[in-house]
């Protein structure tokens, strides 16, 4: 009797395991809610200008260069909110943020994406630094936004650099409800977004 209670056990064990696989295939395969971000609006358009700027692809580290929204609990362990993702990966997110907010805006001619044929008079180059969410340590639910960039202005002309800047923002999240994050999230980016469609205007001269 003993062996055949040995060979049913085995068989209650694969069973459960397949159910977990299958649980696991079943989560995976559930549809995440998608995300997005505001751009500046029009409300302070400048003139249009004469210049032609693109707006290049940021780079980014592993960890952001995903359409996942990135979680910190501690400064080294990154995780993924695991009920929503951004609508397409966050450097493609931050770049048409960008190109949006300069069309919206106005002060150059043309604003485009790389490989899109225009002949810029500048090139706007962006490092993604941060781009997550991490605890405020004061409460559990409660979390800061942090959004870091590197923007480096390339005038086209002789190749030179002729600005770079890192903009920082910050914003804080309440709770940890995925609605919250994302408008703490859109509060940080349209800091960042203001900022630099003030600074690049001002030095694409």
């Amino acid at each position: 009797m003993q062996p055949i209670r040995s060979v049913l056990f085995a068989l209650v064990l694969s069973l459960m395991s397949g159910c977990g696989a299958l649980n696991a295939i079943s989560d995976a395969s559930t549809p995440m809610d998608a995300y997005t971000l505001s751009p500046v609006g029009a409300g302070t358009a400048a003139a249009p200008g004469s210049r032609h700027l693109v707006v290049e692809l940021p780079s980014s580290a592993g960890a952001l260069a995903s359409d996942r929204i990135l979680i910190k609990p501690v400064p080294f362990q990154a995780q993924y909110l695991p009920d929503g993702n951004w609508s397409e990966p966050a450097p493609a997110l931050v770049q048409s943020l960008l190109v949006t907010s300069f069309q919206n805006t106005g002060g150059f001619r043309l604003v485009g994406r790389t490989g899109a044929g225009l002949m810029p008079d500048y090139t706007l180059m962006t490092e993604l630094q941060e781009f997550h969410a991490e605890p405020t340590g004061t409460s559990p639910a409660q979390l800061t936004i942090r959004i870091s960039a590197m923007m480096t202005l390339i005038r086209e002309s002789d190749r030179h650099i002729a600005a770079s800047r890192r903009f920082t923002a910050t914003a804080v999240a309440p709770s940890d409800d995925t609605n919250t994050l994302v408008r703490g999230f859109d509060s940080a980016m349209q800091t960042i977004l203001h900022e630099a469609v003030t600074w690049t205007r001002a030095q694409a001269r």
